[in-house]
This record gives C-alpha cells, structure tokens and sequence, in this order.
C-alpha cells in the first residue's frame, strides 16, 4: 500500500512538472510564440476605383507575376517547426464569398534586418458576403532553416490588420 501511494504521489509529481517546460524557451514548439495584430497605417488616400493611368492600344502594360488582392483580415497567424525549418501557415477572411487562388506572397521591399514579410493575397469576385466561417480561406509556405536564419519577426499583412509571431 505504501508503495502504491508513493508512486502515484511521484508520478503526479513528474507530470505536473510537465506544464513548466510547455511554456518554457526550451519546447521548440514554443520558439515563434502566438501571433499578435496591429492596424494597417494607411499611406495618403488612395481610391482603388480610379486607375493610375489609362491603358491604350498604343502602350501595353505589364502585368504583374501575381494579380490577386489583399485579403481583408488575416485572422491567425502560427509558424511550425519541422525537421529542416518551418510553415508559416496565416489564415484570414476574405471581404466576399469564393475567393481563389490564395499565396502569401513575399514583400522584399519590407523585409529585411530579422524581419519576414508576406501579404495574404488571392483572387476575389464581386460576391454574396454569407458567413464568416464561408469567407475564411489559408494559405501556407515552406521556410528552410537556411530561410531563416536570422529571422526573428514573421509578419502577414491584410487589408486591415498586420499579424505578427516573433521568436
């Protein structure tokens, strides 16, 4: 009876010690934390209805590698370790119902110094707006360790917010 008890009393000792390292620096699981959100700073007023310059048959445009739009609010940003480097997996929820073609695409222009930048973008029709849980898309991309190195803040932007996981 005596040897029953304090091993129960010993193993429930051993556990409950569990819940410090799962919080802890040393859980790699822990090394990019939860994601925080901040408000996009909006630069001038800018419409999006009224073109730049006008197209003419005359002068061609480039179009851009990827066309898509800014998804209106990325909801959760995680970063997943695995063997080899990492997912950096964002949800968000688009303004309209179907949207396709969802990538995160990366900002060269923002990143830089331990910062990662990415927008959530995809393609959006002009749609029934329906339910949230119906607007909500995802969309990930592999980082090597090579990738990484370096790298101390990963942030995804929306139209309306900036999700940000720092290690």
């Amino acid at each position: 009876m005596k040897k029953t008890l304090s091993v129960l009393v010993l193993s429930a000792l051993v556990l409950s010690s569990c819940g410090a390292v799962r919080d802890s620096r040393l859980n790699p699981m822990n090394w990019f934390g939860r994601s925080t959100s901040e408000p996009v700073v909006q630069q001038g007023e800018v419409n999006p209805l009224i073109p730049r310059r006008r197209s003419s048959i005359f002068r061609a445009e480039k179009e851009s590698a990827y066309g898509g739009w800014l998804v209106a609010e990325v909801s959760e940003l995680t970063v997943e370790r695995r063997p080899g480097g990492a997912i950096i997996h964002a949800t968000g929820v688009a303004d309209y119902q179907g949207p396709y073609e969802l990538k995160l695409v990366k900002l060269d222009s923002e990143t830089g110094e331990g910062v990662l930048t990415y927008e959530l973008k995809a393609y959006q029709p002009q749609g029934g707006v329906g339910s949230e849980w119906s607007r909500t898309v995802s969309a990930a991309v592999w980082l090597t360790d090579n990738d990484l190195a370096g790298i101390g803040t990963i942030r995804v932007k929306g139209a309306r917010n900036i999700r940000t996981a720092r290690r």
